[in-house]
């Protein structure tokens, strides 16, 4: 992974236009190839991406003949999506070998209701079947990927508490699998035993479907009692 802490402005050019003006920034290009723009807030959650499979080229400033440059990265994806990042001062710039990362471990509970919701997937609808659990992505498993009645992907992301970014998760999944013409369009599903009012309004806002989850009656196979919404 390469970490560089820079002043830069940032601008963006595919399905839309956007631009973040001169700052101070930390950029992360991972080994994956992805490549991410943050600040000094927002947890994790970048202000702006670009996804794999991407390619960054690292040109001088003084290539484009303007004053106060470092260098300009242009990052390109399979889409033609372009984010140009103007390096004006660094700061900082080291790369470091993190090695093979042995992937999140859910708690008890968490592992238990994705086993469970994979058994009994037909719970999400009738004529529902499971494709796989952890179906991989660039950026992890997403937790089931299913097919509905209608034969159309579904990507299921199973919490014991469902919080926003649970559901900033699964739109990153989301976001990766429908690049996938054999899998797109792929719909959503946020399953969780609780689910926080903010993260059902942003999954609605979103398309995301939420399902609370009853771990006792997925025990039993006790249909009746989940709620969706």
């Amino acid at each position: 992974m390469r970490l560089v802490i820079a002043r830069c402005t940032v601008d963006y050019d595919g399905r839309l236009t956007a631009h973040l003006p001169s700052a101070l920034r930390l950029l992360l290009v991972k080994a994956d190839g992805s490549v991410s723009v943050h600040a000094d807030d927002r947890a994790y959650k970048p202000l702006n991406w670009m996804s794999p499979p991407c390619w960054l080229t690292e040109a001088p400033g003084g290539a484009s003949g303007a004053t106060g440059i470092d260098s300009v990265w242009t990052v390109k994806n399979k889409a033609d999506e372009t984010l140009t990042i103007t390096l004006e001062e660094i700061q900082h710039d080291s790369s470091h070998e993190l090695g093979v990362d042995p992937g999140l471990v859910k708690d008890g509970v968490e592992a238990h209701l994705q086993q469970l919701l994979a058994q009994h997937v037909t719970t999400l609808g009738d004529g529902w079947t499971l494709v796989r659990r952890e179906y991989p992505t660039a950026i992890g498993p997403v937790d089931l990927l299913c097919r509905d009645a209608d034969g159309g992907s579904v990507a299921v992301e199973i919490k014991r508490r469902g919080e926003i970014d649970g559901v900033e998760q699964l739109t990153r999944y989301l976001e990766l699998l429908n690049r996938d013409p054999l899998l797109a369009p792929v719909a959503g599903i946020f399953a969780a035993q609780q689910i926080k009012p903010q993260a059902k309004v942003l999954a609605n806002d979103r398309g995301i479907r939420c399902v609370t989850l009853d771990y006792d009656a997925l025990r039993g196979a006790v249909v009746d009692e989940f709620r969706l919404f």
